[in-house]
């Protein structure tokens, strides 16, 4: 949400007044993609961001959920990103890939903002959440009602829509340039190295238990 919520606010007019800037095109695609990642549907028809369905999923199958909202309430209360990570005591693997994703939306540069957002997040999700999605229907038969409707709708919408509208954003903003499509390039692959560490830390926590 922070890399697309950064896209949104420089390629849109988030201020006030309004005034209309940018590429049409690139509003349209962020702000569709926004709409459905702060603002989708709960089978009840109530509106929930995807963050907060993810939250609720935990709690619904008891995970301790100490840690996340104690780091939210001092990002709340303006701590800056490193110490609210270090107050919080978030584990070196997740406080790395967090202070990877803010290294890159700090950069600023929106084609490798895109890269990281659409190849380190997007693009990789549908088929990482469909093996989930088995498995957990194969283990916990309606006892993960939430879970399973946050994955599927991250299958439905990542697979069927956000992914081609973030390489559509990618592809517009490194405009033809064979230099930022080289960077976007490094972005994505940076993302993906980052992603494999966090994992690769996830499992060697969790490998004593199993």
């Amino acid at each position: 949400m922070s890399l697309l919520k950064a896209l949104q606010v420089q390629l849109t007019c988030v201020t006030v007044p309004w005034i209309s800037q940018g590429n049409a095109q690139l509003r349209r695609l962020v702000n569709e993609i926004v709409l459905g990642e702060e603002s989708d549907v709960l089978p009840s028809g109530q509106a929930i961001s995807h963050f907060d369905l993810y939250l609720k999923a935990m709690n619904e199958i008891g995970a301790d959920t100490t840690k996340i909202n104690l780091f939210l309430h001092l990002l709340n209360g303006k701590h800056p990103l490193k110490s609210a990570l270090a107050e919080a005591d978030v584990v070196p693997c997740v406080s790395a890939f967090v202070e990877h994703t803010f290294s890159v939306i700090g950069g600023g540069r929106l084609h490798e903002i895109a890269a990281c957002f659409t190849f380190g997040r997007e693009d990789l999700i549908p088929e990482m959440f469909n093996q989930l999605v088995v498995r957990l229907e194969a283990q916990f038969p309606d006892k993960v009602s939430t879970l399973r409707y946050y994955l599927d709708r991250h299958i439905e919408l990542d697979g069927d829509e956000h992914g081609e509208m973030g390489r559509r954003m990618v592809n517009l903003l490194c405009e033809e340039s064979a230099a930022k499509q080289e960077e976007a390039e490094r972005a994505a692959l940076s993302a993906l190295q980052s992603r494999i560490k966090l994992w690769d830390g996830i499992a060697e926590m969790i490998s004593p238990r199993l």
